[in-house]
């Protein structure tokens, strides 16, 4: 509904079919967002630096396919927009370079490959394994974590900066972000990432949130 609702009010599209929702996190309540897309008739490609929840999702069958390779999603991505095939893809890597290569694509052919945006990384624990940053992989992050968790936070910190950066350039070009409940956009402006809302209060964002903008 969440999908739906976000497609009817920003999209002005009863169908879904041929837009593409880009998001991350594919765990506990995240990982329903793989159906979601589905069940909606988009093209949902879903960020996750966890292997072993990329495959219990793929197993459940909640996932239909999986990918480490960039190239790879955005090929697929490509091919069912062009065909209007519903299709959940499961990126077995950080979601900031999957936004990275979004823009990378924008900048390189002025093509805008993503409709929809979210994210269900856990940003309300982010310091203590709710996010990884993008400037390590997963295991090295994880090692990071227990050893130092001082520069942990700082990565943590500027890959959040780094995150709302890209997602800034796609949302200027018409994609349509909202964020999920998961205290992302806060942690982004603690980071200092441009989320504020011009002319606002600081306690307005530049995105809406899915409680109240979206379900209503």
């Amino acid at each position: 509904l969440t999908v739906l609702n976000a497609g009817r009010r920003y999209l002005k599209a009863e169908d879904l079919s041929g837009k593409v929702f880009v998001t991350s996190g594919l765990g506990g309540m995240s990982g329903a967002q793989a159906k979601a897309a589905v069940i909606a008739g988009c093209v949902g490609i879903i960020a996750e630096v966890d292997e072993a929840a990329l495959l219990k999702r793929h197993k459940q069958g909640w996932l239909m396919e999986i990918s480490n390779n960039l190239d790879h999603c955005i090929a697929r991505l490509r091919e069912a927009r062009k065909n209007k095939i519903a299709l959940s893809l499961g990126y077995h890597g950080n979601v900031v370079d999957l936004w990275e290569r979004l823009v990378y694509e924008l900048d390189k052919t002025g093509e805008l490959l993503v409709d929809l945006g979210s994210d269900q990384t856990s940003c309300h624990n982010p310091f203590n394994g709710g996010y990884y940053p993008v400037q390590l992989g997963f295991e090295e992050a994880k090692q990071l974590l227990s050893t130092d968790p001082g520069k942990f936070r700082i990565l943590v910190q500027e890959s959040l900066r780094r995150h709302v950066a890209a997602i800034n350039k796609l949302a200027d070009k018409g994609m349509f972000f909202w964020d999920y409940g998961n205290a992302f956009l806060l942690e982004a402006q603690r980071a200092g990432a441009d989320v504020e809302k011009k002319g606002a209060n600081k306690t307005e964002f530049r995105y809406p949130s899915y409680v109240q903008h979206i379900m209503g």
